[in-house]
């Protein structure tokens, strides 16, 4: 077993191969695009509460679409779905950079097409996730997950840093048309796939009996199905324990003003650090290949975030008292990056769970959930940290968070102890 990122995956299947090349550099668009559209925002209107609305029309569609979307995905040819939202997606994109060259000046266009390019999203992503177990053997999905992970860090750190010179290079105009060009290779990855209809239920194929329509009971169904499966609802559970709980990022701002200064570049620099973290985690992945106790490493790495998070907090609460401000921070950018290995290691394992011990007629639905979980449990936790902080402070926040999430998945894992036991050999949800 490799050390350093499995690429056998890559190697071996052609299909997979232009999928991952397509949304790789899709997603480098999508980071770019969020960034110029927060800037334009602020631009239009000098409100922070402004860009941070982008966030509500970010956020509404994805639950709704990403619970709906899961069922388009179990009913119909999940390339046929796939390329249908991506093209919604490629559509949005079009829409951005034609608003930045008419020189648009109203706001309420950019929420509009922020809420589009989501929901769009919302079902790209479960028909993506989806169609990964069905053209890859089940041993290969750790290494896959690994380099989809290791493909979104990277594009949170390239895309962010491409729109900055974009705009500043050629305006909104510019970034918004990179982003639209680029968007293309994901649509070519769809298009180049095979057909991929739902497997057969009960003997049933595709949209017969065994297959409810898609609806509200279709997505209900998705909900049954994971109140009764012990393995599948613990991946959910203990993502939202680490993102709810000890979400830093609310905390980043006060910490570049006033704990560690710097400002904004430090604000960057401590959002950036989760990113490499993460990169450095997957490139030397290799071996996650060969962990068979999936649930047990997930648990060693929602703990591994939690404690991570609390270190920021402590380099916080340490910062100009017994630590100078450029010691603290060097600390705190440790502990984000350690944090972001942490969490992508688990987002692998996570993911591999739900591709393998899931049946492939609600894969679509669960993935739809999964959406819904990372979208809203950062921005659950960004709500109660902010809280939180104004009243103890953002160290004591920092700390008291990891700690409770630290706590929270060891009691998890004492309540749910065959999540601990979860052999990948013999997935069982």
């Amino acid at each position: 077993m490799p050390l350093l990122l499995d690429l056998e995956p890559l190697r071996s299947n052609l299909d997979y191969r232009r999928l991952y090349a397509g949304f790789t550099l899709s997603n480098v668009g999508s980071q770019l695009a969020v960034v110029a559209i927060g800037l334009q925002v602020y631009e239009l209107t000098r409100s922070t509460a402004a860009v941070g609305l982008v966030g509500l029309f970010a956020l509404v569609p994805l639950v709704i679409m990403g619970l709906y979307g899961g069922t388009l995905v179990d009913h119909f040819d999940r390339r046929v779905v796939g390329l249908a939202a991506q093209s919604v997606a490629f559509v949005v994109s079009l829409l951005c950079a034609l608003q930045a060259w008419l020189g648009n000046t109203e706001v309420w266009v950019l929420y509009v097409l922020v809420a589009a390019w989501n929901a769009a999203f919302a079902v790209s992503s479960p028909a993506r996730t989806s169609i990964y177990p069905r053209i890859l053997r089940r041993d290969q999905l750790p290494a896959a997950n690994a380099l989809s992970v290791f493909a979104m860090n990277a594009s949170m750190t390239v895309g962010p840093l491409l729109a900055g010179v974009l705009v500043d290079v050629g305006g909104f105009r510019t970034a918004y048309t990179v982003d639209a060009v680029i968007t293309t290779a994901a649509l070519w990855g769809l298009a180049r796939l095979p057909s991929l209809p739902p497997e057969p239920v009960d003997g049933v194929e595709g949209r017969g009996t065994g297959r409810r329509a898609p609806g509200p009971r279709s997505v209900l169904d998705g909900f049954a199905f994971l109140a009764t499966r012990p393995n599948v609802r613990m991946t959910f559970v203990a993502d939202i324990a680490a993102m709810v709980l000890a979400q830093p990022r609310v905390l980043f701002p006060a910490a570049g003003a006033l704990i560690f200064g710097g400002g904004a570049t430090t604000v960057g620099a401590l959002s950036a650090a989760g990113a490499v973290g993460g990169i450095g985690a997957m490139f030397f992945s290799g071996r996650l290949g060969s962990v068979h106790r999936q649930g047990l490493a997930i648990v060693v790495s929602v703990a591994g975030w939690g404690a991570a998070i609390a270190g920021l907090g402590a380099a916080m609460l340490l910062a100009g008292e017994v630590l100078t401000r450029g010691q603290a921070l060097w600390v705190g950018l440790f502990a984000m990056a350690v944090a972001g290995g942490a969490d992508s290691v688990s987002a692998v394992f996570r993911t591999t769970i739900l591709q393998s011990a899931t049946p492939d007629h609600l894969r679509g639905r669960l993935q739809g959930v999964f959406i819904v979980v990372v979208a809203g449990g950062p921005r659950l936790g960004d709500l109660i940290g902010g809280f939180v902080a104004e009243h103890a402070g953002e160290g004591l926040t920092a700390v008291l968070g990891g700690a409770a999430c630290v706590a929270a998945i060891v009691v998890l894992a004492r309540v749910q102890p065959g999540f601990l036991r979860y052999d990948a050999r013999h997935p069982t949800p």
